[in-house]
């Protein structure tokens, strides 16, 4: 920021941080880097392939199965290795049985022999069907003890049914794990089968199950079968239709989160519920915002489980409605979530469930982007990623994508405004591989004696043209206070957006007095910015700026001053009237820091500017007890309570209760602060 404040103090060392996407809290409940990467994560060995991959072949589980454990850092399956297209079923048992990782399309109809074959799939895989023609008849898959890292998309698995209601002849299911890990069942068609449409036994865990149609079956869907508490799953926006039982039932799962399911069962026809969720054993449930339509027994619990239950629908249900046996756990402690309406539920699940004609196929009209590599060693097109920019021609129509091979880059980054369009790609296995770092402060001299750099001018990397990317590395500032006491001005900016529609997904930005610059091209112009899967680190107004900005399911890392006192500020906005600031959304606030002496944020007038209307909003976000009791502070003779600052349902030690110092929104207003009203009807997707 280019007024003058107090120097900021901080210790020269960085403490390292370890977590998975979403997130993933430690015991103590401090969040740390891991080793996952984003979006493109370890697949991105190569960005001209990584580029060039339609999301879906890059996508990574949220729930249980995107939280780090027994070695695997999250779910995304076979994006490491080839994609391969499938027509038969020896060519789909070839790959899924393979040791190598695979990205295998399901192309049409597979019709399984004999009937009731499940192919025993190997871990780091990817089954998804070719839009909403992949379909397995008459079997379905094993995934056995130690496999790992495994999704199945986009299927429809169906009609392995032996002509016997409760069969106990043919244990022929759709998806079957015995001590599997790290699974996510997602956006699939499953019924009609022997068995159960998903069999998730024996100790199997870190498993989410998310946006299927279950329908025309009995045994659906079983949990547990172990005497151990193990199982960690999650369950949300599943369509249970026409299922007798097993809607899940739950036994001795450590932590089952189930939210935002719709079960259904409609008059009329031959099949009734015998009862819908159920924890069994020794579970821990959380069920939230749930819809239950003419279900019996909608919810059952043992009385040796645990089952908390808040804000679900039931509709015409009879019999067993049950919670209690104790506080069960909070979802949020292990990862990010956000819940629909209960209301919404219903309508939500019948046109979102099952496959979908995007995911699998690749659109003709696409066109690939431009690939430039850059590498220290010689062995990419450039050298610096200044020297690739430099080659993107003014005006470019297309995507470019700058793929940056492992190493730290010093130098500084300037993308001008007249080159949309870019992509700033890491290639390697984490985000940490690839750093572009730099030293400069606002007050730091030019070299050509024409003054200092200035708050704006400091950062490493700038970006000045609309549509900016950048995923899978580092933006670093490394500017050492200690060693500069005398200069005037520590303000130092990691990485300064001055541009619309900026995505930021899976990156750490890292300084410590204003560490990301989130800005417009003029105060008149619109400049959106997403960032997702991300950290931001540092210690004094560090996430400051008039752009219309979202910060959804990060990691806001608190550090102390070089002298090791703790003290500062997360945000620091100059929004214009009539425009919105700065929202993070379903996040983490946390830090090595001292309790009780961050604020959430203050007012940044700039220049004295009192037309200004700055805003920040804090939602569904985890806040450590370094957040103050009053978060928010005044700057510079403005007053936080003459501008937009307030939380909503957030959790955890830095949470608080609303008060005249601590404004909480209402329902109603926060149902018109969602991410979808910060950005307009822009939905950015990585390119």
């Amino acid at each position: 920021m280019s007024e003058h404040r107090s120097k900021p103090r901080h210790r020269k060392g960085r403490k390292a941080l370890a977590i998975g996407f979403p997130l993933a809290l430690t015991a103590t409940g401090t969040l740390v880097y891991g080793s996952d990467l984003g979006v493109f994560g370890s697949g991105a060995r190569e960005a001209s392939a990584a580029a060039s991959a339609p999301d879906w072949a890059t996508a990574t589980a949220d729930g249980f199965a995107s939280v780090n454990a027994l070695g695997q850092n999250g779910t995304y399956g076979g994006r490491d290795g080839e994609t391969v297209t499938v027509r038969t079923q020896a060519e789909l048992e070839k790959y899924a049985t393979a040791a190598e990782p695979y990205v295998i399309v399901v192309a049409g109809t597979i019709d399984m022999a004999p009937v009731g074959k499940e192919i025993k799939v190997a871990s780091d895989k990817t089954i998804v069907g070719s839009g909403t023609a992949g379909q397995i008849v008459g079997g379905g898959f094993f995934l056995g003890t130690g496999v790992h890292n495994v999704i199945i998309r986009n299927l429809t698995i169906r009609d392995s049914y032996q002509g016997v209601w409760n069969d106990k002849e043919h244990d022929f299911d759709a998806i079957q794990m015995d001590g599997a890990h790290h699974v996510w069942i997602d956006h699939n068609d499953l019924r009609h089968m022997a068995d159960g449409l998903i069999d998730v036994r024996k100790d199997s865990t870190n498993v989410t199950v998310s946006w299927n149609k279950l329908s025309d079956n009995n045994k659906t869907f079983g949990i547990g079968w172990t005497d151990n508490v193990t199982t960690d799953i999650t369950v949300h926006h599943n369509w249970f239709r026409e299922t007798e039982q097993r809607n899940p039932s739950t036994d001795n799962a450590a932590h089952a989160h189930l939210y935002n399911n719709y079960l259904e069962d409609a008059p009329g026809t031959d099949v009734t519920s015998a009862y819908g969720n159920y924890a069994r054993g020794r579970t821990k449930m959380v069920l939230e915002n749930s819809y239950f339509q003419g279900v019996r027994n909608p919810v059952t619990r043992d009385s040796t489980a645990a089952l908390v239950q808040r804000g679900s629908v039931f509709t015409g249900t009879s019999g067993r409605n049950e919670s209690g046996g104790g506080t069960a756990f909070d979802p949020k402690t292990y990862y990010a979530y956000t819940l629909d309406k209960a209301a919404d539920v219903p309508s939500l699940l019948r046109s979102g469930t099952g496959p979908r004609g995007s995911i699998g196929t690749t659109p003709a009209a696409t066109k690939a982007a431009t690939t430039l590599t850059v590498a220290q060693d010689g062995s990419g097109q450039y050298r610096t990623v200044q020297a690739a920019v430099n080659a993107v021609p003014a005006n470019n129509p297309d995507r470019v994508v700058i793929a940056v091979k492992p190493g730290t880059y010093r130098e500084t980054v300037r993308i001008p405004s007249n080159k949309p369009h870019v992509t700033l790609q890491g290639t390697g296995s984490s985000r940490k591989d690839t750093v572009i770092v730099y030293g400069n402060a606002s007050g730091t001299p030019k070299p050509d004696g024409s003054g200092t750099y200035g708050t704006a001018g400091s950062a490493t990397v700038a970006v000045e043209a609309d549509d900016f990317q950048a995923r899978n590395l580092t933006i670093s500032n490394d500017f050492d206070e200690k060693a500069n006491q005398s200069l005037s001005g520590h303000q130092a900016v990691a990485l300064r957006t001055a541009a619309d529609k900026v995505f930021l997904d899976g990156v750490i930005v890292t300084g410590d007095q204003d560490t990301l610059l989130l800005d417009t091209a003029s105060k008149d112009r619109l400049g959106r910015v997403r960032m997702t899967n991300s950290y931001v680190v540092g210690n004094v107004d560090f996430i400051f700026g008039r752009a219309t900005a979202v910060i959804d399911r990060s990691v806001i890392t608190l550090k102390k001053r070089w002298d090791g006192t703790s003290g500062g500020y997360v945000t620091a906005p100059s929004t214009p009237a009539n425009r919105k600031g700065i929202l993070i959304a379903n996040s983490a606030v946390n830090g090595d820091v001292a309790d009780r002496t961050f604020h959430l944020g203050r007012p940044w007038h700039a220049g004295g500017d009192a037309s200004l209307d700055p805003q920040t909003t804090v939602r569904d976000t985890t806040l450590s007890a370094a957040i103050r009791s009053t978060p928010w502070s005044d700057m510079s003779g403005f007053s936080w309570k003459d501008d937009r600052f307030a939380e909503y349902r957030n959790t955890g030690p830095g949470a608080g209760p609303a008060g005249t110092d601590r404004p909480h929104l209402t329902d109603a207003q926060a149902a018109d602060q969602e991410i979808g009203d910060w950005l307009g009807g822009w939905v950015p997707t990585a390119s």
